[in-house]
């Protein structure tokens, strides 16, 4: 009898442990269960924060953006009318510079706010004449960085046109058509080639005919070598004939063309340093004498009724010397 009850206790205490165990390690799994859904609801949320100030940041980058864009149209529809708006887009296309008519203004104001500041405060001990000075030079500056740009860049064509004729009469040899050409010329030749070959392509996939697409070409580049090319093409699209022979010769053509100008560039060098020279002088000599005494210049910059004539007289004067000097270098060929 005493040996049942103990077995009975026994059995009885064991199946309480095992039931006691049971629900600690429930609870505790549930604890862990509940503690990682929370962990990851808390990492979901601050996730979802992350992405709602993220999203909140592109909204008003793109809503700030959208303002900059719509104030820049309306600069450019303001100014589209303006007679000068026609003349700039068509120098910033051919010196290939990335900006918008109302961009380029406000180039010209920056430039000529910086160039006051520069002369009025650094170069020139405040004086207010010398400040506007340098703000009719920072006005020009934009426009003759353009020109300059559009310059190098024609240069850099021309002298890449022969290339680009031979290239043009192989593919032509080789089976391709006019346009399959272009574009092989716009896969194959160096900037700036391929890239007005590229939009002339372009234009056309568009749906521009041939005959403006080059004229376009033309106006972006204004040389008088792409001229005869692209005339040979148009009247051989009319009339036809062997294209390829044509531009074989138009290209010995502008080869010795490109030659003989060089010729008369080194030829003309001592002429062209000898007016760079004749005209710069003058204004670095009294640009030095003005930086070490400004007493001694400083007569001719203050009095306005005999140094400002004189300071106009000699502007023009060495203004007409440099023009005469270039036209007189300046051979046609």
């Amino acid at each position: 009898m005493g040996i049942e009850v103990i077995v009975i206790g026994g059995a009885v205490v064991v199946a309480l442990a095992v039931i006691i165990y049971g629900v600690i390690s429930a609870r505790t799994e549930k604890d862990i269960l509940e503690e990682r859904l929370g962990a990851y609801e808390e990492g979901k949320m601050q996730e979802v924060l992350q992405i709602t100030e993220q999203q909140r940041k592109e909204d008003v980058e793109r809503e700030r953006e959208r303002r900059q864009n719509m104030l820049r149209e309306r600069l450019d529809n303001l100014m589209s009318d303006r007679g000068f708006a026609k003349g700039w887009k068509q120098q910033l296309a051919r010196a290939d510079i990335k900006l918008t008519v109302s961009e380029y203004a406000i180039l010209h104001v920056v430039s000529m706010f910086a160039f006051f500041m520069l002369g009025y405060f650094v170069l020139f001990g405040q004086q207010i004449v010398m400040g506007i000075v340098a703000a009719f030079v920072g006005f020009f500056a934009p426009r003759i960085y353009v020109s300059r740009a559009t310059e190098t860049r024609l240069k850099k064509f021309e002298n890449q046109l022969p290339d680009t004729l031979s290239l043009w009469v192989n593919a032509l040899r080789s089976g391709y058509s006019v346009l399959q050409s272009m574009e092989a010329i716009s896969r194959d030749a160096p900037e700036p080639t391929s890239t007005e070959f590229k939009r002339v392509v372009q234009e056309v996939q568009l749906g521009i005919d041939m005959e403006s697409a080059l004229n376009h070409l033309l106006n972006r580049v204004e040389s008088d070598d792409l001229d005869l090319v692209l005339t040979a093409v148009n009247i051989n699209r009319e009339v036809g004939g062997n294209l390829a022979e044509i531009l074989d010769v138009i290209g010995h053509t502008v080869r010795e063309r490109i030659k003989l100008k060089g010729e008369i560039s080194v030829l003309t060098a001592q002429g062209r340093i000898t007016g760079y020279l004749i005209s710069f002088l003058p204004i670095i000599l009294a640009l030095f004498l003005y930086g070490i005494n400004p007493n001694y210049m400083g007569n001719l910059f203050e009095n306005r009724a005999c140094g400002w004539p004189l300071l106009g007289i000699g502007l023009a004067m060495i203004g007409i010397g440099m023009a005469l000097i270039q036209k007189i270098v300046d051979i046609e060929v």
